[in-house]
């Protein structure tokens, strides 16, 4: 995505609130008008001062009272536009990231499995503060010193045309400078995103998981790796900032030397060595040198902004790159499925790698009421099997049919409302015992109470400081409990199907046996799917599907495939001699 496309895409962006751009830009107007106009009167002032007892007190006085009121009203001009600056930049903002939050919603499950959550989380945060700060400031300051720029030079050139040639001639050393830093600049402020994007993706990674890091004694080794980025980091960070630093002093030195070469030609003209366009008046001389201060200032400033915007390209960049992000078909005009009829698969192909075949023609019926267990080696295709259901993935080929209708023409909500879910890992948020059950949906705490306690989680929860009211996260319970509560999650919502993923991977035996006997109690007369490895709870499966490289290759039920001593019993027999 070029720069200008970036910017076109900020601009549209922006639109809604244009009001905000105009009285920026109005106010910059104002500002500039009124310090263009102080130097005029400063040099009036200094001839009316010119000759001994010839000061002409009445007229100082009235330039000076004008100097003061001008001096009032670009102040107050600054202030609106630095108000209407911070409400552009900050309502912009907010609407970006609420745009991004949405974006997050509807984005495929492949998006996520393509970036380190890092990086989405360096999206969200960094390159939107980013995009605020350089493209809308700099905008603005670019503005002010256009104008500043452009009414110096006609002013200048009023005053005395060779002064202003001369300024003219030197002013390409500003523009090359500028050219240059910018140059140098862009390239490394986008390595330096990219770095900062792995690195913050790294930290995360190593916040979540160092229980495992510990228990494997990696620490060593992660703040090697961590030194190498950091190392990295360093270097592209330092060229970056060597040259955006190069802006300041040698903008500062054109500055001299255009402030210089005004001062030396207006004294010459003052005493007439040049009297090329008229002689010029003590007076004359100071409001060309201010002028020369103000037209070499915004140069400097500009250049400045010019780093910066390079950095603020960057994070746009990627922003406008994560809302382009491929998101699920909408399906709003979809057919509502009332969530209690069969499930069939219809020769289903899939793959997340298209290169890679893992789901090959493939089909299967599960009927209405029935428990459906699938097991097999680990990478079959099982958890694949859960996600096409789901539909957070679509079929490459064939469909899956459900109720009678094929889920592509299904609206996603009643599909997966259709079904209670719970996987291996667990999902707890930072909120109330209650919250995290119902998940905003209204249950009486009966209800609640009775789900928890048929999941057995009722014990637990009530021993916690505040009960269902006791606030609670990630590393406040164990991963079995954490399990107890998702499973009593699914229990409370009562949809009428059933995943479950490893569901009770991280519960002990006992609890497990206990969770079983619940489970059911619930899905009688609802179709459930059971993904497991441990063989021993899906004995009682009314059919167990037994996958081997993205095939269904044994079909029956436990007895059955006992029966027929194929791959199903070469799995039980070795589930058996593991305990």
């Amino acid at each position: 995505m070029s720069s200008k496309t970036v910017l076109k895409r900020f601009f549209r962006m922006i639109k809604p609130r244009m009001g905000f751009v105009a009285l920026s830009l109005f106010c910059s107007l104002l500002y500039v008008g009124c310090s263009l106009a102080i130097p005029v009167l400063v040099g009036k002032s200094v001839d009316l001062m010119v000759g001994e007892g010839a000061v002409d007190f009445s007229k100082l006085y009235l330039y000076m009272g004008i100097v003061g009121a001008l001096i009032v009203v670009g102040m107050a001009a600054q202030f609106l536009q630095s108000t209407a600056n911070n409400r552009l930049t900050f309502l912009t903002v907010m609407d970006l990231r609420n745009e991004l939050i949405g974006k997050l919603q509807k984005l495929s499950l492949s998006y996520f499995d393509a970036k380190p959550s890092g990086v989405i989380v360096g999206n969200m945060v960094s390159d939107a503060e980013a995009l605020s700060d350089g493209v809308l400031l700099a905008l603005t300051q670019l503005f002010t010193g256009a104008l500043t720029i452009v009414g110096t030079l006609v002013l200048m050139l009023v005053y005395q045309p060779i002064i202003a040639l001369v300024v003219v001639l030197l002013t390409p050393l500003s523009l090359l400078t500028a050219r240059f830093i910018t140059k140098k600049t862009r390239q490394k402020f986008a390595e330096q995103a990219k770095l900062k994007a792995e690195q913050t993706s790294f930290i995360e990674d190593s916040v979540t998981n160092h229980k495992t890091v510990k228990a494997y004694s990696r620490e060593k080794e992660m703040e090697e790796k961590y030194a190498v980025m950091n190392e990295e980091l360093r270097k592209v960070s330092l060229f970056a900032t060597f040259y955006s630093s190069l802006t300041n002093p040698t903008t500062r030195f054109v500055n001299s030397v255009v402030y210089a070469a005004v001062a030396l030609f207006g004294g010459l003209c003052c005493i007439g060595t040049i009297s090329v366009g008229g002689a010029l008046t003590a007076g004359g001389v100071a409001s060309l040198l201010s002028y020369a201060g103000q037209y070499a200032k915004p140069f400097n400033e500009i250049s400045g902004v010019i780093a910066e915007f390079q950095a603020s390209l960057v994070g746009a960049k990627r922003v406008f790159e994560m809302l382009d992000g491929e998101e699920d078909v909408s399906d709003e005009n979809g057919v509502v499925l009332s969530g209690d009829g069969d499930v069939e698969l219809q020769n289903v192909s899939f793959s997340y790698d298209k290169d890679r075949e893992l789901l090959k023609n493939l089909s299967l019926k599960a009927e209405k009421g029935k428990h459906v267990a699938i097991v097999g080696p680990t990478g079959c295709g099982k958890t694949t099997l859960i996600n096409l259901l789901m539909r957070f993935y679509d079929v490459d080929d064939g469909k899956i049919v459900t109720d009678g209708t094929d889920i592509k023409f299904a609206t996603r909500k009643s599909l997966r409302r259709s079904y209670g879910m719970v996987l291996q890992e667990s999902w707890i948020r930072k909120a109330t015992v209650r919250e995290n059950l119902t998940l905003g949906n209204d249950f009486t705490d009966d209800e609640i109470a009775n789900a928890a306690k048929l999941c057995k989680a009722d014990g637990f929860i009530r021993a916690l400081d505040g009960g269902y009211d006791a606030v609670i996260n990630e590393d406040s319970l164990s991963q079995g409990q954490k399990q107890l509560l998702c499973i009593t999650r699914v229990m409370l919502l009562g949809s009428g199907r059933l995943i479950l993923d490893e569901a009770t991977s991280a519960v002990d035996v006992r609890t497990e046996k206990n969770i079983n006997e619940a489970f059911d109690l619930l899905m009688k007369g609802k179709t459930s799917f059971v993904v497991a490895h441990r063989l021993s709870t899906i004995k009682h499966s009314d059919v167990i599907l037994v996958m081997k490289e993205g095939n269904v290759i044994e079909k029956g039920t436990h007895e059955e495939l006992i029966k027929q001593g194929g791959f199903y019993k070469e799995l039980y027999d070795s589930s058996l001699a593991a305990r």
